[in-house]
């Protein structure tokens, strides 16, 4: 929601990016056929223009709040030290370009701070705060979800203690990049100028880099954290960190993430997203009780499947015999309770959304893509494909309303600017000008080779339709050049629950026994 997300403006959307292609070409025709102006003209010119903008007067930001706390977590109580503020970034003229909102949490009473982990946290989308993390998962406070986490909450909805933090072992930094929360971009400078791969992280980075000198935490052992889009976002930096500002981490957490884009939709001709997916439509049909069995071994055979028979039946397309295409069907029925009539009629793929919208249809049900075990009534019953997402309006109101009650009443900052929770404004996100996929998974591998003791733990979630779990794992196995002492330094974990698994209560707790492990790492 937050890839989460939030991932919630899901980077795996893939009508959304052909409706926005579509869009993009058929303007671009629209003006030069009009003859209105050159494209690279008017590149140029609003070039020029912005060249001889000159800040003249030095930008303030609004002195930080600081305020002190305490929690019982793991039975013992933990004092710690909020600070909420903003920090300016400067261009190399030294102008104000942004100030990025955060939150940091630092436990009281620390003498030497040489052995205290520090952790920056991030959602994704693009577009998302840093909300998800902060007040379902990490921070010393959280929502109180009822049940498993898939009901709603009773507004207004109340933030409780967060005895499952992690703040007992290691500092906490939460981050919103420019455009969300309530970061913003300085006068005379375009928004847009980081709203991209790598503009993204080079403003995030550069904002660890400034956080850690002036906080004099240079010493200290450093961890990113990056949900949904945010593993895109934590794997860019931590190859940026070090070969840019010689800044060595020591971990990556990529929860409910991805690396290459190609695990989540149909792409050039690429039917990757389709074996990716299996599992998880696997694990959802088993919870809604459209298929029986025990859970380990159904996601054993899902998988085995997905990258085996059913790998080899979609590389021959068109091709596939009639009788090798039922045979698939049949099995793919068995793994989802579709049925194989349906399957063949789909040609043997069915994209996430298509899925949300058969698999209860006879119930005139939907299902959530981030959270596959909601499943609310359909609004449009004989609609090919998910007309929304259940899951996803279950939690958006809730953590917005809790994050600014949070913020103000808690945290004593208030802003008559909106805290943007989730936002379109980061659209179109620049993502490169080669035409290619995008794909930060040798980033990843070469922040691996030359810092061979960083370590990268990926949480993934059975009930995830937007980031299926099976995405990361894949990615990480098509690191060949990666020598297997260095592939030990992966490692793999996964839960019941959607997306924001962590509203589940005992995966709340599991991942806080997970990270806490990655955190305190035996002694070698």
């Amino acid at each position: 929601m937050p890839a989460h997300g939030f991932p919630f403006s899901d980077p795996g959307m893939w009508r959304y990016w052909t409706e926005l292609m579509i869009t993009r070409f058929l303007s671009y025709f629209f003006f030069l056929g009009l003859g209105l102006v050159h494209p690279a003209f008017a590149e140029k010119a609003e070039s020029k223009k912005e060249s001889s903008t000159v800040a003249t007067t030095p930008v303030k930001v609004a002195t930080p709040v600081i305020k002190n706390g305490k929690i019982t977590i793991a039975g013992k109580i933990v004092e710690y030290t909020a600070t909420t503020g903003k920090m300016l970034l400067h261009d190399d003229d030294g102008k104000a370009t942004a100030s990025i909102f955060y939150t940091s949490y630092t436990r009281s009473g620390i003498a030497n701070t040489s052995t205290r982990p520090v952790m920056f946290a991030f959602n994704g989308g693009p577009g998302s705060s840093s909300v998800w993390l902060h007040i379902g998962l990490l921070g010393p406070r959280r929502i109180d979800f009822p049940g498993d986490g898939t009901v709603p909450v009773e507004p207004p909805v109340r933030l409780v203690d967060n005895n499952q933090s992690v703040l007992d072992v290691c500092d906490l930094v939460f981050i919103d990049p420019v455009s969300t929360g309530y970061s913003r971009v300085e006068k005379d400078t375009k928004a847009a100028d980081f709203h991209g791969l790598d503009a993204d992280i080079e403003s995030v980075g550069d904002f660890i880099r400034r956080w850690i000198t002036e906080n004099n935490r240079w010493n200290s052992p450093k961890y990113i954290c990056g949900e949904s889009y945010g593993g895109i976002r934590a794997a860019g930096l931590a190859d940026h960190l070090q070969s840019r500002f010689g800044m060595n981490l020591n971990g990556v957490i990529l929860l409910s993430s991805l690396l290459d884009y190609r695990t989540l939709l149909p792409a050039q001709g690429s039917q990757l997203s389709h074996q990716i997916f299996l599992p998880a439509f696997a694990t959802t049909a088993l919870f809604h009780g459209k298929i029986q069995g025990d859970r380990d071994a159904i996601i054993e055979e899902s998988r085995e499947f997905a990258f085996g028979e059913y790998a080899v039946a979609l590389l021959k397309g068109n091709e596939i015999g009639d009788e090798e295409k039922q045979v698939v069907a049949e099995k793919l029925a068995s793994l989802t309770g579709i049925s194989a009539e349906i399957w063949s009629r789909h040609q043997l793929v069915m994209d996430p959304f298509e899925f949300r919208a058969e698999l209860l249809r006879e119930e005139k049900k939907v299902l959530g893509r981030f959270d596959s075990r909601v499943a609310w009534d359909a609004t449009s019953p004989n609609s090919q494909s998910a007309e929304y997402d259940p899951s996803y309006s279950l939690a958006i109101g809730a953590f917005s309303t809790a994050m600014l009650a949070y913020l103000g009443d808690e945290l004593g900052w208030k802003e008559d600017q909106p805290y943007e929770i989730l936002t379109s404004k980061v659209n179109p996100w620049s993502y490169g000008s080669d035409n290619k996929i995008v794909n930060l998974t040798n980033r990843l591998a070469r922040a691996i080779r030359h810092n061979p003791k960083l370590r990268v733990l990926v949480m993934g979630a059975y009930a995830d339709l937007a980031t299926p779990p099976d995405g990361v794992p894949y990615s990480i196995r098509q690191i060949v050049d990666l020598p297997p002492s260095l592939k030990n330094q992966i490692s793999y974990t996964f839960y019941d629950g959607g997306h924001m698994f962590y509203m589940n209560p005992p995966d709340l707790e599991k991942a806080r026994e997970d990270l806490i492990q990655f955190l305190t790492p035996p002694a070698r």
